[in-house]
């Protein structure tokens, strides 16, 4: 067992690292069949390795077609930012009343980890960027909420790293972290639907017609 566990897991990495560098491109097949032949072991294994990848939100799943590499549509991804504006900001305010030293010292070593980052490998600016949000939301405290937001945005991260320029990134990791951890210490008193749509228009400017949140800087919902 540990030695298919550890089989997975070296698989796990060289798919991503794979993915990353754009050997496999956003909408390309990862074929279970040509990676068991090309690794000259059994599928199992592979089986395994590309659902945790799925979980991870790099691939996405197509029914009687295979496992492809995340792609959004503009649309697509208008609708989840509206979801998670929505779920995001109550992790944010529980987060806040429930933060402790311990969690404020895990979030503040993160963000200074990510600001450090500058125009570091895209896997480890992807891999501490999901840390961060995932870490805000298990400090929730409502084991459903944090759930639904992994659900959710598993597929927003992976296509965001895979499709957004370097410099893109660079300016999201030194100025968009740094709001949130100052809004659960306390130190922003901007509703935190407001800190999040500052937040998402880093990368998207737009939520469309799929979210009844306006551009004010309050953050009201339009009537």
């Amino acid at each position: 067992m540990v030695r298919f566990n550890t089989l997975k897991g070296n698989l796990v990495k060289v798919v991503t690292e794979a993915i990353l560098s754009n050997k496999y491109r956003p909408g390309d097949r990862v074929n279970e069949s040509e990676l068991a032949r090309q690794f000259q072991i059994s599928r199992a294994p592979i089986r395994e390795a590309l659902q945790q990848l799925e979980q991870q939100g790099l691939l996405m799943k197509h029914p009687r077609r295979g496992m492809f590499v995340v792609t959004l549509t503009h649309e697509e991804i208008q609708k989840i930012n509206s979801v998670r504006l929505v779920l995001e900001a109550e992790a944010l305010r529980l987060c806040r009343r429930n933060l402790t030293p311990r969690g404020e010292k895990k979030l503040t070593d993160l963000v200074q980890e990510l600001e450090s980052q500058g125009e570091g490998p895209a896997d480890k600016q992807y891999r501490l960027d999901l840390e961060f949000h995932r870490a805000l939301w298990g400090m929730s405290g409502n084991e459903y909420l944090e759930k639904a937001l992994n659900s959710l945005m598993a597929p927003l991260f992976a296509h965001a790293v895979l499709t957004t320029p370097n410099e893109k990134k660079t300016h999201t990791i030194i100025i968009s972290h740094r709001w949130m951890l100052d809004f659960v210490l306390g130190k922003i008193e901007k509703s935190a639907e407001a800190l999040l749509l500052e937040h998402i228009r880093v990368a998207w400017p737009d939520l469309g017609t799929h979210s009844s949140f306006t551009r004010d800087p309050q953050a009201k919902p339009s009537l």
